[in-house]
């Protein structure tokens, strides 16, 4: 899934040609009407800050960086839904790998990235420094897995011991960003002594692939994680590790938002919207599916709102809040 196209910055230009002054009779007779306009400015300017229009005297603007894992693309296509349907924003959505959106958001690229898996990603955290800000509480309720895994109808293959006699040749994988896919070129295929082959791959592209395969019943070895709708699809089992390879890589995680040091002051009302996020398993994996099913981050993510106000309206209850609202 591509990012939206950002628009370039623009301005106006002024004409700097000066009008001569209006004279005599005539000019005072402009006087009423433009008092009267000044009056007219002003009130409408008080009116939007006092009624609550959020972010009145700002930009509206949200810049959002992802990675193409289906949770992330999920959240980030539900904040945008909800930010520019309720809130009146403009969101761009750009997607990068891993360490790119990272740094991205510390050098104000992007105002957050909703998709830190802690502790696995701490170190790139880390690397970003004082730039970054972590959400205090984790958005998705529960823990992670993630790992190598097989389809259950490989009933023999239940370690990385076991995949030399899988009848796989390959290991598909994600994007070369992540860091298990570091992981399994530097440990776990050498210290098995596999003689599979790690291929790069895209999350839609492994899916498919997996698709095929698990139609087909065929030899497959492939990265899975939870939340995600691929629990919901298949029968699979991860692979253990008992030489303990993706150790710090695969533990349970919780799964963060991080912002640019500046968010939170520059933007309080969509600070609120996305430090209040909170979704389950369930939830994740039916946004998901609504987007899988109706081909378009965006169009899903708007009929599960639809289906799911009861969950989004605390959201958008504390992004009011922040800009003064209710």
């Amino acid at each position: 899934m591509g990012g939206e196209i950002r628009d370039g910055e623009s301005g106006r230009g002024g004409d700097e040609r000066r009008e001569s002054a209006p004279q005599g009779r005539a000019g005072l007779r402009l006087i009423p009407l433009i008092l009267a306009g000044a009056v007219i400015l002003a009130f409408g300017a008080f009116f939007a800050e006092g009624c609550g229009v959020a972010g009145a005297s700002r930009d509206l603007e949200l810049n959002i960086g992802y990675i193409e894992w289906d949770e992330n693309v999920a959240n980030s296509a539900l904040i945008k839904v909800l930010a520019e349907d309720r809130l009146g924003y403009e969101v761009n959505l750009e997607r990068s790998d891993l360490p790119f959106v990272i740094e991205g958001v510390a050098e104000g690229d992007f105002d957050v990235f909703m998709d830190v898996w802690l502790p696995a990603h701490r170190p790139l955290v880390e690397e970003a420094g004082d730039s970054v800000v972590l959400s205090r509480e984790p958005w998705y309720v529960g823990e992670t897995e993630f790992g190598i895994a097989v389809p259950d109808y490989m009933e023999e293959t239940r370690s990385l011991e076991d995949l030399n006699s899988s009848g796989a040749g390959m290991i598909t994988g994600i994007e070369p960003g992540a860091l298990l896919m570091k992981r399994i070129q530097s440990r776990v295929i050498p210290e098995y002594d596999l003689d599979l082959v790690l291929v790069e791959s895209s999350t839609p592209a492994m899916l498919s692939e997996l698709d095929r395969a698990y139609s087909q019943r065929r030899p497959f070895v492939f990265l899975a994680w939870s939340p995600h709708w691929m629990n919901a699809r298949y029968d699979f089992h991860y692979l253990e590790d008992p030489k303990g390879t993706m150790e710090g890589i695969v533990d349970p995680s919780k799964l963060h938002s991080l912002y640019n040091e500046d968010f939170q002051e520059e933007d309080p009302v969509a600070h609120a919207l996305i430090d209040s996020m909170r979704l389950t398993e369930s939830q994740m994996s039916d946004i998901e599916l609504h987007i899988v099913r109706s081909g378009s981050p965006e169009e899903g993510a708007r009929r599960w709102v639809e289906e799911n106000e009861a969950v989004v309206e605390p959201w958008l209850e504390a992004a009011n809040a922040a800009g003064g609202i209710g």
